[in-house]
C-alpha cells in the first residue's frame, strides 16, 4: 500500500505524530486502507478467528412494549440470523453445532461467540448470566461479543461481563444507527442519543471493548446527517465500529414504505461516497468490523446491489484507491479520544 506525503492531510485536521500517513498504513494490512477486525484478530490471537452467532433467545424493549411495540422500521432478525432463529436450541448446542460446521470446511481453532440477535442483555441478571456461563464451556472460543442497546445496559450488566474478561476478549456492541434524535423517533428504535452516550459513559471504566452500529442512508437524512454522526463518534473513546446501508426486509414497517413509494434507498456509488468520506473522519485506530451487510435472497427486498458483498468492498477499495485516501485522514484528533 501507498500512501501520499502528511502534506495530503487536510489543514483544519490536528496532525498527531502517531497519526502520521507513514504511521497509520504500518497499522493497517492486507493491501486495506482501514483497520480490519480480522487483522486486529490475527494480532490478538496469532492465527485466524471465526465469528458464531447464537441466539439467546431475548427480546427487545420497543418489541414487548417497555418502549413500544413492533419493533424497529427495518427489523427482521430472521434476516440477520434465519438458522438460529429456527434452530431454538440451547447456547451450548449453537455453539458446538458452530463449531462443527465451521472445522468441516476451514483450518480453525479459535471462536467468537456472538450473542447476535435482538437484545442480548435484556433479562435478569441471573437469566443473563446462566446464558454467557455457557461459552466457558469450550476451549476453543477466546471471545464473546454481546449486540445489545443503549437503554439496556448499567452497571451490575457491565460487571458481570466484565467477570469474563479473564477468559475471553468481551465486546459490548451497541446499536446507535445514527445520532440524531429525530432519526431515531422515526425509526421506532425507543431510545435516544443520549441514552447512547450514557451508556459509552459508564462502559469506559469497565474495561469492555466498545463497538458502535451505524445505519447509513436511514429515511429523511442527508449526506451531511451521516457524516455528523461520524464527526461526533470521533469524540469518543470506543474500540469498533459496524456500518452498513440501510437493506429492505421482507415482513418489515419499512417494506410497506419502500413499496408505497415512502422512501428512496441509496445506489451503490452514493453509499459508497459517502462511506468512503464517513470513514476519513474515523480515528485510525478504530477497528472497522463492518462495510456493508448481508441477508438471505428471501429476506432482501433491495437494495439489490446488497446481494454481493465481496463486490460492495472491492467498490470501497477501489474509492478510497482513486481517492489515495485511508481510514482517519480526516480525523480531528480530540482530547477526550487517547
Amino acid at each position: 500500500m501507498s500512501f501520499t506525503s502528511s502534506n495530503d492531510l487536510p489543514k483544519h485536521c490536528i496532525r498527531m505524530h502517531d497519526h502520521e500517513p507513514e504511521k497509520i498504513a504500518a497499522s493497517f494490512a492486507g493491501n486495506k486502507r482501514y483497520l480490519t477486525f480480522s487483522h486486529y484478530l490475527k494480532k490478538q490471537f496469532g492465527e485466524k478467528v471465526w465469528k458464531i452467532p447464537v441466539h439467546g433467545e431475548f427480546t427487545c424493549p420497543n418489541r414487548d412494549g417497555t418502549r413500544g411495540t413492533g419493533g424497529c422500521l427495518y427489523c427482521n432478525n430472521y434476516g440477520f440470523s434465519p438458522d438460529l432463529i429456527q434452530q431454538q436450541a440451547t447456547v451450548e448446542n449453537q455453539i458446538k453445532a458452530g463449531i462443527e460446521r465451521i472445522q468441516e470446511k476451514r483450518n480453525v481453532s479459535k471462536f467468537i461467540v456472538y450473542f447476535q440477535t435482538y437484545t442480548n442483555t435484556y433479562a435478569p441478571l441471573a437469566h443473563l448470566k446462566h446464558t454467557y456461563d455457557a461459552v466457558l464451556q469450550f476451549k476453543e472460543i477466546v471471545g464473546m461479543a454481546i449486540g445489545t442497546r443503549p437503554d439496556c445496559v448499567d452497571e451490575n450488566i457491565l460487571d458481570l461481563l466484565a467477570s469474563y474478561k479473564p477468559r475471553l476478549d468481551v465486546w459490548i456492541e451497541y446499536g446507535l444507527q445514527s445520532i440524531h434524535n429525530r432519526t431515531l423517533a422515526a425509526i421506532n428504535r425507543g431510545h435516544t442519543y443520549e441514552d447512547f452516550l450514557h451508556a459509552i459513559e459508564i462502559t469506559a471504566g469497565s474495561g469492555l471493548k466498545i463497538c458502535i452500529h451505524v445505519i447509513i442512508g436511514l429515511p429523511g437524512e442527508a449526506k451531511s446527517d451521516i457524516l455528523n454522526t461520524a464527526v461526533a463518534l470521533s469524540k469518543l473513546n470506543f474500540d469498533a465500529i459496524k456500518i452498513h446501508p440501510l437493506q429492505v426486509h421482507t415482513n418489515t414497517k419499512l417494506e410497506a414504505m419502500h413499496r408505497q413509494g415512502k422512501i428512496s434507498l441509496l445506489s451503490l456509488k452514493s453509499y459508497v461516497d459517502i462511506l468512503c468520506d464517513f470513514i476519513e473522519l474515523l480515528p485510525p485506530t478504530v477497528v472497522i468490523q463492518r462495510l456493508t451487510a448481508e441477508a438471505p435472497d428471501q429476506i432482501l427486498v433491495a437494495p439489490d446491489w446488497c446481494r454481493n458483498k465481496m463486490a460492495v468492498i472491492a467498490a470501497i477499495d477501489a474509492e478510497l484507491e482513486v481517492r489515495k485516501s485511508w481510514q482517519g485522514k480526516r480525523f480531528i484528533h480530540h482530547d477526550s479520544f487517547q
